[in-house]
């Protein structure tokens, strides 16, 4: 019998994504010699990481009057912003429970290949799935179903039974979707499409699933 397959998002799904961007806006503010304003100012102009980042730093470079280039910018904060984040530890016990029930579990994350694999490594989550699916390095993204094909490949997993969870509806529920997969809204987002499941903690996912 072919393994069931669980894709779970990385940003404000398996971690505080936009908790770890706070607390990185506060230490780049520090060491820039900025004030808290500029810390406000961050947070509103990251449109919750789905800004470009070179977008962000240019319109950073030109607000706060900055030496450096836009592309040092962003390969610095590549660099720096994975480093403030975290996973708690109930969420890889999760995935633990998950992995030992006979689930395959999978990281399907739009983004760039670079950020989001020192994400993965810093937080130990590349350890504690069967496979990982970056947007940035397979060359296709949420919400196209191929991106999920890919990674029940690289699971070694079937789609047929499987589950998607993510914070996103037009990425995470449609994509599942697409690839016919059951789906779990995690956070307090309205649009549409409907997942099948909505909770605001990704730790209610686990029971949810386990029961199946």
């Amino acid at each position: 019998m072919t393994p069931r397959l669980v894709c779970f998002d990385l940003d404000n799904t398996l971690i505080d994504r936009d908790a770890a961007f706070l607390k990185w806006a506060r230490w780049w503010a520090g060491v820039s010699g900025l004030d808290e304003s500029a810390v406000d100012w961050l947070v509103a102009h990251d449109n919750g990481g789905f800004r470009p980042r070179t977008e962000l730093f240019a319109l950073a470079r030109k607000r706060f009057v900055l030496a450096a280039p836009v592309e040092e910018l962003v390969a610095s904060y590549n660099e720096e912003h994975p480093l403030f984040t975290w996973v708690e530890p109930a969420v890889l016990d999760g995935l633990a429970e998950l992995r030992a029930a006979g689930w395959r579990v999978a990281v399907v994350t739009n983004g760039e290949t670079a950020q989001q694999d020192l994400k993965l490594e810093y937080t130990q989550l590349v350890d504690a799935v069967d496979h990982v699916c970056v947007s940035g390095t397979v060359g296709v993204r949420k919400p196209d179903r191929r991106i999920f094909e890919l990674a029940a490949a690289g699971a070694g997993a079937g789609l047929d039974g499987g589950w998607m969870v993510g914070d996103h509806p037009a990425y995470d529920i449609a994509g599942g979707i697409n690839a016919g997969l059951h789906t779990i809204l995690i956070g307090g987002r309205t649009e549409e499409p409907a997942a099948d499941h909505r909770f605001d903690s990704v730790l209610d996912v686990f029971p949810l699933i386990l029961s199946r």
